[in-house]
């Protein structure tokens, strides 16, 4: 492959982004050879996935939020063959949320962004492999479920875009008075957990919704799932929801739930969600599995997610 070969996946929403042009041009004039390509309707993402790999490109940057990072990566998974014969990723985060790269410390500004991706050696990261009741998918981040999964697919795109994270926050609020607890059976390796939860966290980031921060102890190259249950206790709705609305996090923190474990199998009387990086999924059954160094990222030496050698 060439070395300055790179792609440049971008969501259609960022492509007027003027410092997004600048910082473009700039590589550009020193040497990398960057095309773009826009993303218009689902499966555009994908698709440029498999044109990049069929062109022999060294490195495709993912430009957009959480959701456009998270298709980006799955179409790399989903391809046959190790990591190291695959384009390594980078990302550019341009999105209302941008969890995954805030609580990786990428520069939130493109020619920041870029020039770690010129500079910073990709290293091997994990994906989680999540097979439902209709098919497999790829999550980078966080997979996320209950009531903070709810407030994510119900969140107006005016209103994100206008409040950035904070819509979220706004949402979840209005929801308080009519949240349901979801009620499933979790088992992994010497695990087990039933009963009603408020949210769940699978994390291969830290988190997710705006913000929310799920799996604080997550790293993305340790082979692990961070698993973080907030259940119903008594069905007291209102306690947690008081909670919630006053960020008590000390509260909250005693009363979850956490693991961590290499496999997880989710199920349900009836269909719930979880979202995968953005995605919703519905289905009765989840498998979700790490797959240590499943693709190469560049990120900063000093990536809070990582695990030092």
């Amino acid at each position: 492959m060439d070395s300055n070969r790179w792609r440049l996946i971008l969501n259609g929403k960022s492509a007027a982004d003027d410092a997004l042009r600048a910082a473009v041009a700039h590589w550009r004039e020193r040497g990398i050879r960057l095309d773009v390509r826009v993303t218009w309707e689902s499966g555009d993402a994908a698709r440029y996935v498999d044109e990049a790999v069929a062109d022999g490109v060294d490195t495709i940057v993912a430009g957009g939020g959480d959701g456009t990072l998270g298709e980006v990566a799955s179409a790399l998974a989903h391809r046959e063959g190790a990591a190291e014969t695959l384009p390594s990723l980078a990302v550019i985060p341009m999105g209302t949320a941008n969890d995954f790269a805030t609580a990786a410390d990428i520069p939130g500004e493109p020619e920041n962004a870029l020039r770690l991706a010129a500079e910073a050696p990709a290293v091997a990261i994990d994906l989680l492999r999540v097979e439902a009741d209709e098919g497999i998918h790829w999550c980078i981040n966080l997979a996320s479920g209950g009531f903070g999964t709810e407030v994510t697919v119900e969140t107006d795109e005016k209103l994100k875009k206008m409040l950035g994270g904070l819509a979220y926050v706004i949402t979840g609020i209005a929801r308080l008075g009519r949240i349901e607890p979801v009620t499933a059976d979790l088992r992994g390796p010497d695990f087990t957990w039933s009963g009603g939860f408020l949210a769940l966290g699978l994390g291969n980031g830290r988190q997710a919704g705006g913000g929310q921060v799920l799996c604080p102890d997550a790293r993305i190259n340790d082979g692990q799932i961070d698993v973080t249950v907030l259940p119903i206790l008594n069905g007291d709705l209102a306690t947690v929801g008081t909670l919630l609305t006053r960020r008590d996090r000390e509260a909250l923190e005693r009363l979850t739930q956490r693991a961590r474990l290499s496999w997880l199998e989710l199920s349900a009387a009836k269909p719930f969600t979880l979202n995968l990086d953005g995605e919703p999924v519905r289905s009765r059954r989840f498998r979700v599995t790490c797959v240590p160094g499943r693709l190469r990222m560049h990120l900063p030496p000093d990536c809070p997610l990582l695990v030092r050698a």
